[in-house]
């Protein structure tokens, strides 16, 4: 644990979507203390509450509405033990990396660096066995960086989809394939979003990019490390075990959480019974839980025995969206088995993934503690 030590955190993109959440998130948090607060030129050197279009439901914590925002500058954010960044893709990549040659600590909603050989993705609730690659991530940096790194979290749809996955493969064994149908919510594309004519009354059957995030993602999460033939450990894709997956992505007029139709065949014969898999799916308990990360949920995974559960505006919010919720388990008359799933695309699919896997960091001692 962390022993009364508060660690001081800063929040890149402050002012956008998942800034917010950020801050929203941590206002309260028992050992992390919103220190910093990075924005674009524009708000720079104005304090927050002039700065910010804020969009959440509560107000602006009080801690951070007269903070002045700074520019996305390592030497503003030095005394940090950990930035959460939340920027957009098109401007996260050079300022990430800045940080991380600066020897701090990066934790990153955006996708820039998803795909990085070295860089784990990390849905905590999942795989934190992969922070494992960061001494070398660190090593293979000219000079090599003591405590510099990055870690991202996944994107949303696939946050989603791998929890109840990993829960079925480390209860049956591999599986051999798996289709997804997507409903996603308006709040994955940010604000201001889906404008109003293209969504009301509609569904929208194409979201750029996303239906081959789930498919590449998946594979780097729910693999293993192995050993490559220049001796350094890479990511495996699953490749022990091929798994087959194809989604189709929906945006829908719903304004969070995504819901995820699933059907998955396993390798082993006979597959498990539906019953079988409810079971496995309650008994799946996170490490991030084990070790007593604050943020991360009880159940990792709700099972709903209702046949009309689970619905976003009924369960998203169920555990401060830190979980996921699965329901109408049944038999799979094409593959073996399939359900749904639901996620909060703005807690666990966002910003509770990279704060629950700095959680993680400092509980095992990947960073240090401040004096």
């Amino acid at each position: 644990m962390t022993s009364g030590r508060q660690y001081k955190v800063g929040v890149l993109g402050a002012t956008g979507t998942v800034g917010q959440r950020f801050i929203a998130l941590l206002a309260e948090h028992p050992f992390f203390v919103i220190h910093a607060l990075g924005a674009s030129q524009r708000s720079a050197g104005k304090p927050y509450n002039k700065a910010v279009n804020w969009k959440q439901t509560q107000p602006i914590p009080s801690a951070v509405r007269e903070m002045v925002v700074q520019e996305c500058k390592p030497e503003h954010f030095q005394e940090c033990a950990v930035v959460f960044s939340g920027l957009d893709a098109d401007v996260a990549g050079n300022i990430e990396q800045s940080f991380r040659l600066a020897e701090l600590a990066v934790f990153s909603n955006a996708k820039n660096y998803r795909r990085d050989p070295q860089v784990p993705l990390i849905v905590p609730l999942v795989n934190t066995s992969h922070y494992s690659m960061i001494p070398q991530q660190r090593s293979l940096h000219q000079p090599p960086l003591k405590k510099g790194f990055i870690v991202t979290n996944a994107n949303c749809s696939t946050t989603a989809v791998v929890v109840p996955l990993a829960a079925l493969e480390r209860a049956f064994g591999p599986i051999e394939s798996c289709i997804i149908t997507t409903m996603q919510a308006i709040s994955g594309a940010g604000y201001p979003g889906v404008p109003s004519l293209d969504i009301l009354d509609n569904i929208v059957p194409h979201i750029s990019g996303e239906e081959e995030k789930i498919e590449w993602e998946t594979l780097k999460i729910l693999g293993g490390l192995a050993q490559g033939d220049d001796g350094l450990k890479e990511f495996d894709m699953h490749t022990k075990q091929p798994l087959r997956i194809s989604a189709s992505c929906n945006r829908v007029p719903v304004v969070e959480g995504h819901t995820e139709c699933v059907s998955v065949r396993f390798a082993r014969r006979p597959p498990p019974s539906p019953q079988q898999v409810r079971e496995a799916l309650q008994a799946y308990t996170s490490e991030a839980y084990t070790i007593g990360c604050p943020s991360a949920p009880r159940h990792t995974v709700f099972v709903h025995e209702e046949p009309d559960r689970p619905q976003p505006r009924l369960d998203r919010d169920y555990q401060s969206g830190a979980g996921v919720c699965v329901g109408r388990v049944r038999q799979c008359r094409v593959l073996d088995i399939k359900f749904v799933v639901l996620a909060n695309n703005v807690a666990i699919g966002a910003a509770t993934s990279s704060i629950i896997n700095a959680e993680y960091a400092v509980l095992k001692g990947i960073i240090g503690a401040q004096a």
